[in-house]
């Protein structure tokens, strides 16, 4: 099962994709890491889905990620005497706190709290920013707006307010039920909704305990402003470009994609990059050109990975849209332009003994052909690093502990081993060989470079590197000294 890529695969699981058949073959097709919407499906479907994919595990003896997605606070107006209305430019529209059904000059916005933050002149979108509405009074509940863009308006369409923070939590009361269901049940990631501010991951960090990585959902301008506050206490980060897009002029979306995936880099946090990156593969087995091209360039840009929403979940063609994910980055990736982009964009600032392990590492493997960098890793760090650093040999991410393993698959190029624990460094060098051997990145005649940590079983102590042959008779040896 190895990968003949670096990039991860992020494919979202939902009807089209619930069953232990279909999942084994997304797997199969390349999906790294699965991602379960906590916006669809009752707990017992996500339970379903979580056992069938540690069945996979198990099975395929390979570890895999996965990844709830919480819901966050959705905001919507409320309903109208006729189900829907049509705004005209130029007219006058009122939102308010009566729950009357509304008409063509009003309708129910039930947020107290957007009416508290609001001013005049600022900006709401209506279902996904095809209805712009300009605030010219405002008080604490009602808004009296201009149409500066009209359109459809009908039952519960979202409302998005990209120019003020709102006090609003990042998570609802469902989203803390939903964590606390998550954690218990035993995911990696939890990827968090509307964040605003570095408070918001702080008040998830705290409901969750150590029990999962948090990844910051970038989908707000004010999140965007914060980005580096944000990163700071966050796991990872997803530049979810949906909302993102409603709220910001499109043309900013490509430069700022780019900023968060650099900065990521930089701070060795994995990114994904998602949301429509194979749209028309909900309903085509083919997928457009730009498409393509869109998800070339995250791959350029050294995402750790990129994400499938309905194209794996709700769509005709789940498994043809995890090939084609596929297929695209093994062919962007052996292009020699990719290294040349991945290398002039490597800015990393080397500040401890790790810094520079990994990098040495890298430059050796490099300058002497070595086919692989092992790393031993209690909690991850050595072999995030080593990622980093984008080396152009593979990465074996060797750790006893599964919750390690399956954090690891949403890193670019680690293909992750589980094995016993270590005690000393020579029994690491075999353990190390042995991988290399087995998962076919090394053969009898060529060489490794092994990271590791010395006192074992202690994170953060990445210390020492050796170059080791892969020599069969190192993989029998009885006495690792």
């Amino acid at each position: 099962m190895r990968r003949l890529r670096n990039v991860k695969i992020v494919a979202t699981l939902g009807p089209a994709s619930d069953t232990y058949e279909t999942i084994r073959a997304l797997f199969e097709a390349g999906a790294d890491v699965f991602r379960l919407n906590m916006s669809h499906g009752s707990h017992e479907d996500i339970a379903a889905r979580h056992a069938t994919i540690r069945k996979i595990e198990a099975d395929t003896g390979r570890p895999i990620g996965i990844l709830a997605d919480l819901q966050g606070p959705k905001l919507r107006v409320g309903t109208f005497v006729a189900g829907a209305v049509e705004l005209e430019e130029g007219a006058k529209f009122r939102l308010d706190l009566d729950p009357a059904p509304g008409n063509d000059r009003r309708v129910q916005l039930p947020h107290e709290e957007i009416f508290a933050a609001l001013e005049p002149g600022a900006t709401l979108l209506v279902n996904d920013g095809k209805i712009r509405l300009q605030v010219e009074d405002c008080g604490k509940d009602f808004a009296d707006c201009t149409v500066m863009v009209g359109g459809m308006i009908s039952n519960r369409k979202g409302v998005n307010v990209p120019d003020v923070v709102l006090p609003v939590a990042a998570l609802s009361e469902k989203d803390r039920k939903d964590l606390e269901f998550a954690c218990q049940l035993g995911i990696d990631w939890l990827a968090l909704s509307f964040v605003q501010r570095p408070a918001d991951v702080e008040d998830a960090r705290a409901l969750v305990k150590g029990r999962a990585a948090i990844i910051s959902k970038i989908e707000k301008p004010s999140a965007v402003k914060s980005f580096a506050d944000i990163l700071a206490v966050s796991d990872g980060i997803m530049v979810a470009r949906g909302d993102l897009g409603v709220e910001l002029p499109v043309q900013n979306l490509p430069p700022i994609q780019k900023q968060l995936v650099r900065g990521c880099r930089m701070a060795a946090k994995p990114v994904i990059v998602a949301t429509q990156m194979l749209e028309s593969m909900i309903e085509s087995p083919m997928p457009t050109r730009a498409e393509v091209s869109d998800v070339a360039t995250a791959i350029y840009e050294g995402a750790d990975a990129v994400m499938l929403s309905a194209e794996s979940a709700a769509g005709n063609y789940p498994i043809e849209a995890v090939q084609t994910m596929n297929n695209v980055a093994v062919e962007v990736e052996s292009d020699p332009t990719y290294r040349e982009v991945i290398e002039s964009s490597r800015r990393v600032e080397r500040r401890s003994v790790a810094d520079g392990i990994v990098s040495a590492a890298r430059e050796i493997a490099e300058s002497a052909h070595i086919k692989t960098i092992c790393c031993f890793t209690q909690s991850g760090t050595t072999a995030i690093l080593t990622a980093r650093e984008r080396p152009r040999v593979p990465i074996i991410a060797l750790t006893p502990l599964d919750r390690t393993a399956r954090r690891l698959s949403l890193t670019w190029g680690v293909h992750c081993v589980k094995t016993e624990e270590q005690e000393r460094f020579k029994g690491a060098v075999i353990s190390a060989v042995r991988a290399a051997r087995e998962h076919s990145f090394a053969t009898d005649t060529d060489q490794i470079v092994v990271v590791a940590g010395v006192p074992f079983n202690v994170p953060g102590t990445t210390n020492i590197l050796r170059v080791a042959p892969c020599e069969e008779r190192l993989i029998y040896r009885s006495d690792p000294e």
